[in-house]
């Protein structure tokens, strides 16, 4: 086997990903170079705007489906709780103020009909009951029809006249709108509280390490509802997507989760080295990143560390569990799982564009897949270099992730603006 990661002479770093065999040079000398995206001059806030800035804003929850499920903070003699709720009717949606939103995205990279016609696939009981209920009241038949305008709309040809919206119509497309197996999960905050312009978002890394750990809970439990409620979804992605340049439709903090019918190409890699190397997350995670310096901080149960062999810049988090499916973690293990990637949401910074993509054993493979995230910063853009060789060329590499990451983090740790459970390297 290739040596993972190596220092020539001159100072190129030619890493090879031990897992995805994904080849990448780093180049000396570029490590050094501001990772934040040109910003435009910053505008002031109206206050006009306050919660509307973007169809993810809770000011603004009618622009989105049908809502599934949200997370409210209760407060009771200066202590605060979670609690989840379920299935509330559009009259409802202010009634409480969501801190996480769940709701299907409004145009799936897998439709209903995809599933319907290819598996047979049908909405559960319960997504049938909530769609019965929410087309009963004015205000979720207005709703929900002007979703559904929306969606025909966006599929008819250019420039082609439009076509009469009758029931038929509505009743097809309102399934999607409740039944849909690409979900998103949005957070409340657009800019963090009390900005004052346009620059100022709201980040994983913003949030308190609380606030991030329900953030993670809810999504976890909302990927194990997707593999519930389609026996056909043999994996389901889920990934978020930060700033424009990494793909964000809105600078609104999000993850997305999507049922696809296979396994894709990483986990089936994945299973087939794992067939001959069982401790291979164990021997090519934790394990090579502690032998190589890479380790930024730990919790109990995980640990955070510059990935080796990413197309991007990367920090990982892995857990320690290889035999439990994310829902099946205890709540300490969620715990220190999300503590260590808010940390790095937080070192990083806002103002870098990210990709954060998570990874898990499905239910269909008995085998130690560990659940692990990867934050990848969007520093730099693939060329014909790569096109045509498949050796990324990065900017920064391991070493540089590390000491970047640990500067800034050893700072927040000072000033409390991460989890106390971190034990920072």
């Amino acid at each position: 086997m290739i040596e993972p990661l190596v220092r020539l002479p001159d100072g190129t770093v030619k890493q090879v990903n031990p897992i995805s065999g994904t080849k990448v040079w780093t180049l000396p000398g570029r490590a050094a170079r501001p990772l934040a995206v040109a910003q435009s001059t910053a505008l002031p806030l109206d206050p006009a705007d306050h919660d509307r800035h973007c169809a993810f804003c809770w000011g603004r929850m009618l622009e989105t489906p049908p809502e599934i499920a949200r997370v409210v903070r209760e407060c009771s003699d200066g202590e605060s709780s979670w609690r989840e709720l379920r299935g509330l009717l559009a009259e409802q949606l202010d009634d409480t103020t969501p801190e996480f939103r769940l709701f299907p995205n409004l145009f799936e990279i897998l439709t209903y009909d995809y599933w319907h016609l290819a598996h047979g696939f049908e909405p559960t009981p319960e997504s049938q009951a909530h769609r019965t209920a929410y087309l009963s009241t004015p205000v979720g038949r207005e709703q929900v029809t002007a979703l559904a305008h929306i969606r025909l709309r966006a599929r008819r040809p250019a420039g082609a006249d439009p076509e009469p919206f009758d029931e038929d119509d509505l009743e097809r497309e309102s399934v999607a709108l409740f039944a849909g197996n690409h979900r998103v999960v949005v957070a409340r905050r657009h800019f963090v509280d009390g900005a004052t312009d346009d620059s100022q978002n709201a980040g994983s890394g913003t949030l308190t390490p609380e606030e991030h750990c329900e953030y993670t809970r809810f999504t976890i439990e909302a990927v194990r509802d997707l593999y519930r409620g389609n026996p056909h979804a043999r994996y389901v992605s889920a990934f978020q997507n930060w700033l424009r340049p990494a793909g964000a439709s809105f600078d609104h903090l999000h993850k997305q989760l999507v049922a696809i019918d296979e396994l894709g190409t990483d986990v089936e890699r994945e299973a087939a080295r794992l067939q001959q190397e069982p401790e291979l997350f164990t021997r090519w995670g934790a394990d090579f990143a502690e032998a190589r310096g890479l380790v930024v901080a730990r919790t109990p149960t995980a640990v955070a560390f510059a990935g080796v062999g990413h197309q991007y810049p990367t920090l990982a988090v892995h857990t320690s569990n290889t035999t439990a499916r994310p829902w099946e973690l205890s709540e300490d293990e969620v715990r220190d799982f999300s503590d260590l990637l808010h940390a790095c949401h937080a070192a990083t910074g806002t103002e870098v564009p990210t990709n954060e993509e998570w990874h898990h054993g499905p239910p269909s493979l008995d085998l130690p897949i560990p659940l692990r995230a990867l934050v990848k910063w969007r520093v730099s853009t693939p060329a014909g270099f790569e096109g045509n060789t498949k050796i990324y060329v990065n900017t920064i590499d391991p070493w540089a992730v590390r000491d970047r990451t640990l500067a800034r983090l050893r700072l927040l740790a000072a000033e409390g603006r991460v989890s106390d459970r971190l034990e920072v390297a």
